[in-house]
């Protein structure tokens, strides 16, 4: 008899441990990270911290549908929304060793229009951001860099 309830104890005991540990499974690639977006602050922090400090939480909701990216450099160059997170994704955890400033330059129920400017060591780059509201949720629509 006390084998018996010794056996039924055991299997209870590994039975709930299982569960336990099903409960707590990592967040799968397939399922999003929700960021809140809902101001246009919110939206250009989680920029900054997507593009110089390797976060990915978010990153697919960040970007508008439409979402365009512009290099001016000695080759001008144009890249989509899928490009740019695909980029990023690959830069997950690094961060840049520059020194971050943003500056809004127009702002209004709607849209917003940022400079954010990182400073590296041997070189400047500048960064116009437009922000746009879509729905309840603030979007990076546009992003043009410059380098000094």
């Amino acid at each position: 008899m006390k084998a018996l309830v010794k056996t039924f104890a055991a299997a209870a005991l590994i039975a709930v441990s299982t569960f336990a540990m099903a409960a707590n499974k990592p967040v799968s690639k397939t399922e999003k990270a929700n960021v809140n977006l809902s101001t246009a602050d919110f939206a250009l922090d989680h920029y900054v911290a997507v593009t110089t400090e390797g976060e990915l939480g978010g990153v697919e909701q960040l970007f508008a549908e439409d979402f365009n990216q512009k290099i001016q450099a000695s080759n001008a160059q144009s890249n989509g929304r899928i490009a740019v997170v695909k980029s990023l994704k690959k830069q997950k955890g690094e961060k840049l060793n520059c020194v971050v400033s943003t500056d809004i330059l127009e702002e209004s129920a709607d849209f917003m229009v940022a400079k954010v400017t990182l400073k590296f060591e041997d070189f400047i780059k500048t960064d116009l951001v437009t922000l746009v509201r879509e729905g309840n949720d603030w979007k990076v629509s546009t992003s043009i860099n410059s380098y000094k």
